[in-house]
């Protein structure tokens, strides 16, 4: 049973993926270090309207809420109900991981159907939703992983280890290899989802430049919602999982 190098293996399957590149791409040279440079723009735009949408929200709170306000704590709420319906009670510690997991995506997905950003122009490649990028789905999926065998060992502790060989120790190779695939998981379906709707949008522009895109773009705005909240509920299925054993 090469239970280690296959899980070895996995792992630098995930750090591959990193490379992989559909079209051209605008990078940053800083030192001996190639910075992706188009993700890291659009990646900074999504976390100033999260930030500045927080401050708005959080600055002159009210005791009978404004609208935004109204919003802003039903958005919460929506999240808090998220992770007690996957985690269980103990779900409190982990609503601020799976909110910024949540909304960072959802922005990250619309932005890149409701923002123009291919007006600006770049050296080399163009700007897009983060999430289109496979460097940013998997720096999501990594942190999610971790996450997960963090929940896991500080509630049991080293006895987290013995789902590994539940319900039968045969199983053990397999369950070992469960755990490394679910972050590929993660990676893949966001950024094939993301990038196969814009690409079929831009298509459809060059095709039919009037009305057939906008139903489709209406479309690759629900599934976009859609995305964030599986990528959400996955990472916090895994926690819970991860808490209260083997299943």
């Amino acid at each position: 049973m090469n239970v280690i190098p296959c899980s070895m293996k996995a792992l630098k399957g995930l750090y591959d993926i990193s490379s992989v590149e559909v079209g051209q791409h605008f990078y940053w040279q800083i030192g001996g270090l190639q910075i992706h440079a188009q993700v890291l723009i659009t990646s900074w735009v999504v976390i100033a309207i999260l930030l500045g949408s927080v401050i708005i929200a959080v600055r002159n709170p009210q005791t009978i809420p404004t609208d935004g306000q109204n919003f802003f704590e039903y958005v919460l709420e929506f999240i808090q109900d998220l992770s007690k319906t996957q985690i269980g009670e103990e779900y409190g510690p982990w609503v601020p991981f799976i909110g910024t997991m949540f909304l960072f995506i959802f922005v990250s997905n619309w932005s890149g159907a409701l923002l123009p950003w291919k007006i600006i122009k770049l050296p080399h490649g163009e700007l897009a939703a983060p999430t289109n990028d496979i460097n940013t789905t998997v720096a999501l999926a990594l942190p999610t992983s971790v996450a997960y065998f963090y929940a896991g060992l500080s509630k049991k502790g080293l006895g987290y280890f013995g789902k590994y060989i539940q319900p039968t120790p045969i199983l053990l190779p397999i369950n070992i290899l469960e755990d490394f695939t679910k972050p590929l998981s993660l990676s893949f379906r966001l950024f094939g989802n993301i990038l196969a709707d814009e690409l079929v949008v831009v298509v459809l522009v060059s095709l039919v430049p009037s009305v057939v895109p906008i139903p489709v773009m209406f479309l690759g705005l629900f599934t976009s919602g859609i995305q964030a909240l599986i990528f959400a509920t996955l990472a916090a299925a895994y926690i819970g999982e991860s808490m209260e054993g083997h299943h």
